[in-house]
Order: structure tokens, then C-alpha cells, then sequence
């Protein structure tokens, strides 16, 4: 539990972490003057094998050995993008505050500054969440989809390479780096659904700790706990994560929530998608209609694909 003056808080140590974890810290320290927030960088285990692709490291890559430090109480405090954590959190953490949602769009980068639809066929365009593929190839089945990983600025570098044409890329990455000159198209909420979570900033604590709770709280963005909440609530029905094909985006509009769900085969042969609404005071729900819907729509034999993906 935390005593002293001094707060603890992990990050990742790129670039966007830190800069995402200042921003938390700026909500913080003008309630909290008397206490002196100390920022821990933390290497996690996607950070180590930047050269590995991501399918197959498991879920919680970005974000487990953080966790393990707050759990052993070197930290009191973590801050993450939500999009990279699991749904279901170890025991005795839980989400303290959640920040108001940035930007939650993908955008592309190419090196012709065109849209996506514009892309010349055969356009090597990169990304490692099999989301993106999917809906790259959805969207325009004659670009060539390639492997990338790294930070932000190396994914843009590599935009312009002699291996690549473009990358796909949070737009909330880019807005909080100021680098959004580099955009060429903002993609489609309708026809490129992010991930559950993207553009929130998320304020991870021990589930013992009354003060810290007491203090994220004073911080936490109700409308977009709400919309997170009935996007990783359609995550959790798939029993999946980000190494799954999937996108959910939900907005919220005086006391109804909309939300929108996409799911797909790993090429994109075969896609589902819905849009529903429902009360704001009750995200889960929503969340278990979207999923009905799409089994409805047929897709029960990938629902069971996915979910044996993910076991």
C-alpha cells in the first residue's frame, strides 16, 4: 500500500510510453503537489524480441513484467495503453482510472501520400496485428501486407525503406508525438474498426492499495471507461486478444452507447461485422449482443477458432 511521498510509477521505455505516462502524471500532480512521482522504465518481454513476430509470443507481451513489478510492490503505480492489455488481469490488479480516449483511428502512412484505396497494386504496406491485415486486405485486396515491428519512428522510417510502401499506425501515437504531418489517410472507423481500448491511457494498480485507488479516481474519464468497457467485454466473449483478428469501437451518445465489432478469418476471406446500441449504464450487455449477432451471422465455427486460438 502506498505510504510515502514518493510514487512509483512503470512504463515501457520508448518514446510514446513515456511521453503517454507524463501525460498521466500531468493529471495527477497539480491534485497531488506534496507527492514526488518517480517514472521507472521497465523492459518487456515485446520490447526484448522486437524482431519476433508477435502471433505466437502469447498476450500480455507489452505489459507482464511491468505487472509483475507492481504486483511485488517496486511499483505503485503503471501506466499502459489499454489496447496492449489483456482482458482479464492477473489477480490483485485492477484499473484504477482510465484517461479520456485520444484519436481511436488507424491511419496509414505511404510514400505516395495517397489513400488507401488509391494504392498502386502490389503496394507493400506493413503491420503486425493480424486486425490491420485483415482489414487491409478487406479494404483493398491487391496491397501486399508485410511483417513490421518496432517504435513509432521506426515504423515510420520504414514507411519510406526499400522494403516497404506504408505502414499502418494509431493515430493517438501520432497525435501525442506531434508527428501527424506524416499522416496520408485517416481510415475509416466504419470499414477499419480499431482494437478494443485504442486511444485510452490506462492507470494500472494493485487492488489492495486504497490510496492509489483513491487518487486515480480523482482522474479516471467515466465515458471512456464505459465505451472501454464494451469493447473488451466483446473481447473477453471471443476469450481472445490482439493477436486475434478483431476490432471493436464504441461511442457514446448522451445515455446510449453505440458500438461496432468486426472479426475475420486471418486473410480476410470471410468477414463479419455489426453495429448495435444500447444503454451506457450497461456496457457488459451490449457487448453480449454484438456477440450473438455476429454468431448469428455464421460465424460460429470462427468464434470456436478463435477460441481455441487462444487457449
Amino acid at each position: 500500500m502506498t505510504t510515502s511521498n514518493v510514487v512509483k510509477v512503470g512504463t515501457r521505455g520508448s518514446a510514446l510510453a513515456l511521453l503517454q505516462t507524463e501525460l498521466v502524471l500531468a493529471n495527477l500532480r497539480p491534485l497531488y503537489p506534496e507527492l514526488h512521482f518517480q517514472v521507472n522504465t521497465v523492459r518487456t518481454q515485446g520490447d526484448a524480441n522486437s524482431a519476433a513476430p508477435l502471433v505466437g509470443m502469447g498476450l500480455g507481451v507489452f505489459v507482464k513484467e511491468i505487472e509483475q513489478q507492481l504486483l511485488s510492490g517496486q511499483l505503485d503505480l503503471a501506466v499502459h495503453s489499454l489496447k496492449d492489455l489483456p482482458t482479464q488481469l492477473p489477480d490483485g490488479l485492477e484499473l484504477g482510472a482510465l484517461l479520456e480516449r485520444q484519436d481511436p483511428r488507424d491511419v496509414l502512412v505511404n510514400r505516395w501520400g495517397c489513400t488507401l484505396t488509391q494504392l498502386p497494386a502490389g503496394a507493400r504496406i506493413g503491420t503486425s496485428s493480424p486486425r490491420r491485415a485483415a482489414q487491409l486486405k478487406d479494404c483493398n485486396p491487391q496491397v501486399q501486407v508485410l511483417p513490421v515491428r518496432g517504435n513509432v519512428e521506426t515504423r515510420l522510417a520504414k514507411a519510406e525503406s526499400d522494403e516497404y510502401d506504408g505502414v499502418v499506425l494509431a493515430a493517438a501515437g501520432l497525435v501525442r508525438l506531434g508527428l501527424t504531418e506524416r499522416v496520408s489517410e485517416y481510415l475509416s472507423l466504419e470499414e477499419f474498426v480499431p482494437p478494443p481500448g485504442q486511444g485510452v491511457l490506462a492507470a494500472e494498480m494493485r487492488a489492495d492499495d486504497d490510496r492509489m485507488r483513491e487518487m486515480l479516481a480523482r482522474v479516471d474519464h467515466s465515458a471512456s471507461r464505459s465505451v472501454a468497457t464494451a469493447e473488451r467485454g466483446f473481447l473477453e466473449l471471443l476469450g481472445g486478444g490482439c493477436q486475434l483478428p478483431v476490432g471493436a469501437y464504441a461511442q457514446a451518445e448522451g445515455k446510449a452507447l453505440h458500438l461496432r465489432v468486426f472479426m475475420s478469418t486471418p486473410d480476410g476471406s470471410s468477414v463479419f461485422r455489426t453495429r448495435l446500441s444500447g444503454s451506457i449504464e450497461a456496457p457488459h450487455q451490449l457487448a453480449r449482443n454484438a456477440y450473438q449477432a455476429l454468431v448469428e451471422q455464421g460465424s460460429s465455427e470462427l468464434v470456436e477458432a478463435l477460441q481455441a486460438g487462444a487457449g
